[in-house]
Parts: structure tokens; C-alpha cells; sequence
């Protein structure tokens, strides 16, 4: 059975944040509140922790996982940027946003797209999730915790507790989450292409 950690939502327990990046460093899978529902996230470099939230969201291996950056500068060491692509991330993060670029050599093969070599990355506005992020040091593996055969991410801490604490390392429970996941924008080529219009604005992105 997964630990069950209440983490204040603007003002996180410093203590708390450190047991659960200690989880996180150990292997395990944790559930996390962000700004665009809850989500699954283990160390970027855990093969046996992808590989249960690959299980857990029955996921393929063309899914674009995500890395949770602190800011533009941590991007920049997974993510190939260009100065067009870096002035669009500037304007829009932090915030609901996971932007689809091309990988470097830093992002571990298994967190790859097989063919694309693409990965996901995002810069959240949320107290809990900005906290667990410096405290790691580095970004954390992440995917929106939409359970199979669901449309939109899991919001409750309780719900996620007896859907799937079993198989969990540990639950956050960081209060309630807006109900939609990310808008996800593919910048790996301009004009953006809009994979999914989510809870972040993609106006200036269609009209680029």
C-alpha cells in the first residue's frame, strides 16, 4: 500500500518534499498535484519505475512521456531549442503547456519516441510540483495520470488512493486539480501544431 502524504497546496512542508524526492530517488512511482490534474512521475532514469506507469496508463511505446522542468534552462539540457521555439516557451511558461521538441543526447533512450526521437517537456505553475522539482535537483519522468478508458485526468488524492494505491510508491494529496489535462504543442517544426487543446491557451499558437 502506497503512503499518503497531505501537502499544503501554496506553503509545501519542506519535510514532506524531501521524503517524497527520497522516494523518488529510491525507484518509486509517486501520484503528484500539478496545475492541469494529478499525475504519475518517477526519476527520469528509473527503467523499472516507466516501465509500471507504461503498465499502469497501458501506454505504447510511441507515448511521448514528459520531463517536469524547473525553467527554460533545464529544457535546454534535454530539448533542442532554436531562438524562434525559445521566445514561444519564454511567453508561455510557466503554465499548462507540454511542448513536444526534438530530444538531446541527455534524455535517456527508454523516455524516447522510437522513430522521432521526440520528447515531452513543461514548466508547471504549482507550489507542490515546482517544490519536488528543486529539491530532486533534475526534471522528474512524468505522464497526466488519465486513467485507461478515461478522457481527463484524475483530480481527487482519495480517488487515486483506492483506484491505484496498491501499485504506488505514494499519493500527494495537494487538494483538488483543475479537471483538464495540458494543451500539448508540437514546436519541433514550426508553425506549432496543436496535438491536443487542453487547459492552456493555444490561441497565440494557431495564429503563429
Amino acid at each position: 500500500m502506497s503512503q499518503f502524504f497531505q501537502i499544503h497546496p501554496e506553503n509545501p512542508q519542506k519535510r514532506l518534499i524531501d521524503q517524497a524526492v527520497e522516494i523518488v530517488r529510491k525507484g518509486g512511482v509517486i501520484a503528484y498535484p500539478t496545475d492541469s490534474g494529478y499525475a504519475l512521475g518517477c526519476h527520469l532514469g528509473e527503467k523499472k519505475a516507466i516501465e509500471k506507469i507504461k503498465w499502469l496508463r497501458s501506454l505504447d511505446q510511441k507515448h511521448n512521456f514528459t520531463l517536469v522542468c524547473s525553467d527554460l534552462s533545464e529544457i535546454g539540457t534535454y530539448a533542442k531549442l532554436d531562438n524562434a521555439e525559445f521566445r514561444l516557451l519564454k511567453a508561455h511558461t510557466p503554465g499548462p503547456y507540454t511542448y513536444i521538441l526534438t530530444a538531446t543526447s541527455e534524455v535517456p533512450r527508454l523516455l524516447l519516441h522510437p522513430k522521432r526521437r521526440s520528447i515531452g517537456v513543461r514548466v508547471p505553475d504549482h507550489p507542490i510540483t515546482n517544490a519536488l522539482i528543486s529539491a530532486l535537483g533534475q526534471p522528474l519522468m512524468s505522464v497526466t495520470l488519465i486513467p485507461v478508458d478515461d478522457d481527463l485526468p484524475m483530480t481527487d488524492p482519495e480517488d487515486i488512493r483506492e483506484r491505484f494505491g496498491a501499485h504506488l510508491d505514494l499519493i500527494i494529496d495537494g487538494g483538488a486539480c483543475h479537471l483538464e489535462p495540458t494543451s500539448v504543442i508540437d514546436l519541433r517544426e514550426l508553425p506549432p501544431v496543436i496535438v491536443r487543446e487542453g487547459r492552456g491557451d493555444v490561441t497565440h499558437f494557431r495564429e503563429y
